[in-house]
Formats: structure tokens, sequence, C-alpha cells
């Protein structure tokens, strides 16, 4: 008579192989942990804050009222015959998403030592969780700058059903910089410190208060382009105000490269380094 015995099993979770190597059907799975992550960051985002949400609505109209004051009316900027508010406008929406973003979202691995020391889930869901939680404020600006437009006569026009899609490249360069940069923070916590200086600089090398092509000599346009950003505040200007600022169509699509790669070797990092995040951070 054979003795059967009972042995515990034992799951072991190694590292995929492959090329990327996101496991699709495993985030999934972890579906409403990532709901919940997002969630949280809404909520700890505007937690004892004493105007709460409305830090969302004062922070770009500010910022557009400082710009317009200075760069509107006493430097006197370029507008191809738009409100210069407008102009700002539309440019904040994006820029402010990607900096807000990405300056949480750079550090939300470090943010979540505890729990990721302690259990197994895609590690990826973190810094996701935090740009989707970013997603609300951008609507909240959409709904401002819709509510601006007629104040200072730009119209609705059909372009504006693109915007969705400039939207989305915003989301994707912001997702493939937080992947980055947060798996270097895990690492290198000097991380912390880069990124804002990174989103201070990148307000001026951004077109947020100018018309760029009216500065930027022909020769050095692609060049500036490299900056992923710059076609998407074009798209969105172009979205709002229509003919007269469309996107510089060869400036786009290097920038459309650029978000690829910056995309793809983002992802090729972060899988060959969460592997370590519970020992290292």
């Amino acid at each position: 008579m054979s003795d059967n015995t009972d042995v515990d099993a034992e799951r072991v979770i190694r590292p995929q192989s492959g090329f990327i190597a996101i496991d699709y059907a495993e985030i999934w799975r972890y579906r409403e942990l990532f709901g919940f992550l997002a969630w949280r960051d809404i909520l700890v985002r505007y937690k004892q804050t004493y105007l709460g949400v409305a830090w969302v609505v004062l922070q770009p109209v500010v910022t557009m009222v400082v710009f317009t004051i200075l760069f509107g009316r006493f430097a006197k900027f370029p507008t191809n015959g738009a409100p210069y508010e407008i102009i700002t406008f539309a440019a904040l929406l994006p820029w402010q998403f990607f900096a807000n973003t990405l300056s949480e979202s750079s550090n939300s691995l470090v943010a979540s030592a505890r729990i990721i020391s302690r259990v197994y889930f895609p590690r990826l869901i973190i810094p996701a969780s935090v740009v989707c939680s970013g997603v609300v404020e951008a609507v909240i600006s959409l709904a401002i700058l819709f509510a601006l437009m007629p104040c200072y006569g730009v119209a609705f026009r059909p372009t504006l059903l693109l915007l969705p899609v400039f939207f989305l490249l915003t989301f994707f360069v912001t997702f493939a910089a937080g992947a980055w940069f947060s798996a270097l923070n895990v690492k290198y916590r000097d991380v912390r410190y880069i990124v804002p200086f990174i989103t201070r600089l990148g307000m001026f090398i951004t077109p947020v208060m100018f018309l760029w092509r009216t500065w930027v000599p022909e020769k050095w346009r692609l060049w500036f382009c490299l900056n992923p950003l710059v076609g998407i505040i074009d798209g969105f200007r172009w979205c709002v105000l229509g003919p007269g600022f469309e996107p510089y169509w060869p400036g786009f699509w290097l920038g459309l490269a650029v978000t690829t790669v910056l995309l793809v070797t983002g992802m090729i990092y972060f899988r060959n380094t969460e592997k370590t995040f519970a020992d290292v951070i």
C-alpha cells in the first residue's frame, strides 16, 4: 500500500521573459487594486486642504492670468489673432497634466514601499494608477476651457473631436516618463530632486506661453520637436482654435516616434528592475 503524503504546494513567482513582457491578463486580475490605488491617490491629493478640489480650478486659471499679464499685455507675444488667454490655457491643460502627474508618479514606488515589500502584485499598477488619477483634474480643466471659449469669442469647431487623441498622447508621454523615473527612483534617490528641476525648466522650453514657430528658426524646428509635448500642445491649440494653428506635422511625427521609444524602453527597464524593488526599496 502506498503512503500518500500531503505536501504543501509552493508557487514560485519568476520574472517573465520576452521583449516587454507586460502580462495584461495579470494586470486585469488586479484591476480592483488598480482602481483602489487610483481612487486613493485622488483622495490623498486634497486631504486636509482648505480649498480641496478648488485647487484644480485655481492653478490653471491663476497661471493663465499671470501669463496673460506678463506675456500677453506687457511683452505682447504674437497670437495670430487669437485670444492670448485661450492660447495659454489650451497649452496649460496638457502641460499641467504632465508636470503634476510626473512629479507624483516618479515617487509613487518609494511612497508605496510597505506594500511592495510585503505582498506581490504587478508593480506597474502603482505609477499607472497615479497617472490615471490625474485624468480627473484634466477633465475639470477641460470643462474650464470650454467655459472660457465663449467668453473670449472662440467658437466650438469640429476639430475639438480630436482632443481625446492628443490627450491620449499626453497620457502615454506621462506614463512612459513616470515608468522610467519611478523605477530609477527606487535605486537612485537623486531622482526626487531631478524631476522637479525638469518640470520647472520644461515650462520654458515647452511652448506653453508662446507660439514657438515665431521664435524658433526653420533649421532648428525638428530639434525643438524632440520634446514630444511640443507637437501635443500644437495639437491642443489646433483643436481649440482651428485654422492657423495647425501642428508642425514633421515635428509632430518626430515627437510621436520619441514617445514610442520612451514607452517601449520604459517598459523594458521597468520589467527588468521590478524583481529587485522589494529588496532595494
